[in-house]
């Protein structure tokens, strides 16, 4: 039935978008973490992948969370002579994570997460409706 596979992609959607929301959660938690000390590197930022995935189940490809990968770009560099993470100019490295940015990412899939949540209400409504009307 059409409506179940509509339900299983917005499940699908759910996980995905679910995962994404964790990976932004931890990123924004540790946005002011830094190294023990100056040999150190303070927190990578994680970025969030998804593939494609065939579902034999229901004939049809879906997405799933895929690999999560660390942010390449450099750090960014804080003069605070007094931190025990300070290099010899007195400068700290902070992490690569934007807060802004990171708070856009989280409110589109938490977006996203409530549209699939949308689609799976809707769907039961219409299943439900279905029932009722065959028992008249």
């Amino acid at each position: 039935m059409d409506l179940m596979l509509s339900m299983k992609h917005a499940v699908a959607g759910l996980k995905a978008q679910s995962g994404r929301i964790r990976v932004i959660s931890e990123n924004l938690a540790n946005a002011e973490s830094t190294a023990q000390d100056a040999s150190g590197d303070p927190y990578r930022r994680k970025i969030p992948t998804f593939q494609q995935v065939f579902d034999r189940e229901i004939g049809a490809s879906i997405i799933e969370p895929g690999r999560i990968k660390l942010d390449k770009s450099e750090f960014k560099l804080r003069f605070e002579p007094g931190h025990p993470a300070a290099n010899a100019d007195g400068y700290v490295k902070t992490p690569n994570v934007n807060p802004l940015i990171e708070s856009m990412d989280l409110r589109e899939a938490q977006r996203s997460y409530e549209a699939n949540l949308n689609v799976i209400s809707a769907t039961r409504r219409m299943l439900a409706r279905t029932l009722d009307i065959l028992r008249v």
